[in-house]
C-alpha cells in the first residue's frame, strides 16, 4: 500500500505518473390502462408530512405555502376511478392550451374516496404551468398515467413560478408513462435558451424546471421521457422515499442549465436504470441530500454526475450518504465531480462512494473543485468553507482526453480529508503522450491513499 498524507500544499504539486500496485484494500407498480380500480379498503394513515427545509436557493424559491385539501370539484366524477383529461375539456390537437382541464381532472381525482388515476390519452397536448397539489382525500394521491405527448408553452412570460409542472404535498404518488409514450417537451430551444443571461454567462436568470416534486413522499416515477427543458428537467425538493427508473432525459449538449435530475433537501432517493444526455449535469446532488443512490445510469453528453454545487447560500444543510455505482459516462466534460463555491458559508459533505464506473472519452474523469465559480465573478481569495471528507473512489476504468485524469482543488481552510483511490485504470487517448498519468493537486488534503491504480 502506498499512502499519502499531504498538509499545507498551497501551490500545484509537480504532476507525476501514478503507477502504483499495492494490495487492494479490504474493502413500478404501474397504473396500467384506464381500467377501473376496485374500491380499496380504508388505508392506514401515512407518516406525517416531512418538513420542507428552508430557505431554498433563489432560483428554486420561494414556493407557495402548502395548500389545504382542495374544495370538492364540481366536475363530473368518473365512477371507475379513472379521470380522463379529455372528459374535462382537454383537446389533443397540440394547439389548445389544456392546463384548466388537467387541473379540473386532478381536483376530481384528488377528492375521490377510493383509488384514482389521472389519465392522459394518446395525442399531443399543449399545457401551461400547472400545480398538482395535495393533500388529497385520506392523504392518498391519485396516480398519473401519461400515454400522450405534452408540450410546454414556449414563452417565458407564461411562467410566474420556477416550474412547468409541479407535484406538491403528496404521498404515494405514481407517475408512469410507457416505452413509446409519456413524453414531456419543455420547448426550451424556442426562447429560454436564447435569453441573453444564458448566452453571456453560465447561469440563466430564469430557470424553469419541467417537473418539480416538492414535499412528496413514497413516490415512483418511471417510463417517461423528458426533453428540452427550459431549466432542470426533474427536481426533487424536500421529498423522501422516491424511486426514479426507466426515465429518458434528452437535451442538446449546448443547452444551458438543463440538468437531468436535481436533488436537494431530500432523503432516501433512488435513481436507476435510466439514460440522461443534457447540457449540464446528468445528475446533480445539492445541499441537504441524504442517502441518495444513483446506479445503472448512462450519462452523456453533459457535465457528468455531480455532488454540488455546495456552499453558495447561507445555512445549507449537510450532504451525507451518496452512492454512485455501475454507471457509464460517455463524452462528458466531467466524470464524477464534487464542486463547492468559494466563500464563508460552511457545511459538510461526507460518506460518498463512487464505484464500478466506466469513463469513455471524458475530459475530467475525477475532479474535486472547491474553486467552482462558473460566472467567474467570485472572490477567488476566499477559500471554500465546505468540508469534503470520507470520499471513496474505486473500480474506475476507461479513457480521458485532457492532461489530468484526477484533479483535486481543495480548500486551504476546510481541507479535503480521507480520500481513497482504489483500482483506478484510466488511459489517456493519445498513446505514449507525456501528458499521460497526471494527478493534479492544489490546496490542503489530509489523508490521500492511492491503491493499485494507473492513470
Amino acid at each position: 500500500m502506498m499512502a499519502f498524507s499531504l498538509r499545507n500544499i498551497v501551490a500545484f504539486l509537480p504532476l507525476f505518473h501514478a503507477s502504483i500496485v499495492v494490495a487492494t484494500l479490504p474493502s413500478c407498480q404501474t397504473c396500467g390502462s384506464p381500467e377501473p380500480s376496485p374500491p380499496a379498503p380504508e388505508p392506514e394513515a401515512f407518516p406525517p408530512e416531512p418538513e420542507v427545509p428552508e430557505p431554498y436557493p433563489p432560483e428554486l424559491a420561494p414556493y407557495p405555502e402548502p395548500d389545504q385539501s382542495p374544495e370538492p370539484s364540481e366536475a363530473p366524477i368518473d365512477d371507475d376511478g379513472v379521470f380522463d383529461v379529455t372528459n374535462y375539456g382537454a383537446v389533443a390537437d397540440g394547439g389548445t392550451e389544456c392546463s384548466s382541464a388537467f387541473s379540473a381532472a386532478w381536483h376530481a381525482a384528488c377528492d375521490y374516496p377510493w383509488n384514482s388515476t389521472i389519465y392522459i390519452p394518446e395525442g399531443t397536448f399543449l399545457v401551461g404551468p400547472i400545480s398538482f397539489r395535495g393533500p388529497c382525500y385520506n392523504d392518498r394521491s391519485p396516480n398519473v398515467e401519461i400515454r400522450g405527448t405534452l408540450f410546454a408553452l414556449s414563452s417565458l412570460s407564461s411562467f410566474k413560478s420556477s416550474y412547468w409542472i409541479s407535484f406538491k404535498n403528496l404521498q404515494g404518488l405514481t407517475l408512469i408513462g410507457g416505452p413509446e409514450y409519456g413524453k414531456l417537451d419543455g420547448q426550451g430551444a424556442v426562447e429560454a435558451w436564447k435569453e441573453p443571461s444564458c448566452e453571456k454567462s453560465a447561469r440563466c436568470k430564469k430557470l424553469i424546471t419541467s417537473i418539480d416534486f416538492i414535499n412528496v413522499s413514497h413516490a415512483t416515477i418511471s417510463n417517461i421521457t423528458l426533453s428540452n427543458s427550459k431549466g432542470f428537467h426533474l427536481g426533487l425538493h424536500g421529498s423522501k422515499n422516491i424511486k426514479i427508473y426507466n426515465v429518458k432525459i434528452i437535451a442538446p449538449e449546448d443547452s444551458p442549465n438543463t440538468d437531468g435530475i436535481h436533488v436537494s433537501n431530500s432523503s432516501n432517493i433512488s435513481i436507476f436504470s435510466s439514460t440522461i444526455g443534457v447540457g449540464d449535469d446528468c445528475v446533480s446532488i445539492g445541499p441537504g441530500s441524504k442517502n441518495v443512490s444513483v446506479s445503472n445510469i448512462r450519462c452523456g453528453p453533459g457535465h457528468g454526475i455531480s455532488v454540488g454545487s455546495l456552499g453558495k447560500y447561507k445555512n445549507e444543510k449537510d450532504v451525507v450518504g451518496i452512492n454512485v455505482r455501475n454507471c457509464t459516462i460517455n463524452g462528458t466534460e466531467n466524470g464524477i465531480r464534487m464542486k463547492t463555491w468559494p466563500g464563508d458559508r460552511p457545511s459538510n459533505a461526507y460518506n460518498m462512494t463512487f464505484e464500478d464506473i466506466v469513463m469513455v472519452n471524458v475530459s475530467n474523469p475525477i475532479i474535486i473543485d472547491q474553486e467552482y465559480c462558473p460566472s467567474h465573478k467570485c472572490k477567488s481569495n476566499e477559500p471554500s468553507m465546505v468540508k469534503l471528507k470520507d470520499i471513496f473512489i474505486k473500480n474506475i476504468n476507461g479513457t480521458y482526453s485532457t492532461k489530468s485524469a484526477v484533479i483535486f482543488l481543495c480548500s486551504s481552510e476546510a481541507p479535503c480529508e480521507n480520500v481513497q483511490l482504489v483500482n483506478i485504470n484510466l488511459n489517456y487517448l493519445v498513446p505514449n503522450s507525456p501528458r499521460q498519468g497526471r494527478l493534479n493537486i492544489k490546496g490542503f488534503l489530509n489523508g490521500l491513499q492511492v491503491i493499485n491504480s494507473r492513470f
